[in-house]
């Protein structure tokens, strides 16, 4: 299995040849909790998403998504951002992809389903967003749920 490694404003990052819309999905529960998954492919904790699919919307793929990386279903609730910052660089080197960043980010909250993991997951877990900061993420990541929390302007475009 390959890695992915994130780049910001890196000199030294491969160059881009891809650009694949994305959803990634906040999920908080009536605790203050925020679901978060442990990625396989870098052991980083991030939000569930990933690729749109052709003939998906931007609700199905999210709900589609979390569901595949946690086991909870979602509704989804609102639009959080828009990310496409071309300095962050995404590369999988299972097949040398090199993605520009651009992603939406959707709030839901849980209806259903029960925590588990996937190929994409090694842990699947709400953690309270007073205790966040413990868990290590790429700094994309901390951007997301930092918009999500605060009290500014939505969506965020980045």
């Amino acid at each position: 299995m390959g890695r992915r490694i994130d780049y910001y404003d890196d000199p030294n990052a491969p160059k881009a040849n891809s650009l694949v819309p994305s959803v990634n999905v906040v999920v908080e529960n009536d605790k203050g909790e925020i679901l978060m998954i442990r990625r396989t492919d870098n052991d980083n904790w991030a939000l569930p998403g990933g690729a749109i699919d052709l003939g998906e919307s931007v609700t199905q793929a999210a709900i589609r998504e979390t569901k595949e990386e946690t086991g909870i279903d979602v509704e989804i609730t609102g639009l959080v951002g828009i990310y496409s910052d071309p300095k962050h660089l995404i590369h999988y080197t299972s097949n040398n992809e090199v993605r520009q960043e651009f992603s939406i980010l959707v709030a839901g909250r849980p209806v259903g389903g029960s925590l588990q993991v996937s190929q994409e997951s090694r842990e699947s877990k709400w953690i309270s967003t007073k205790r966040i900061s413990g868990y290590e993420m790429d700094r994309s990541m901390w951007m997301r749920i930092g918009d999500y929390l605060s009290d500014g302007d939505r969506p965020i475009i980045a």
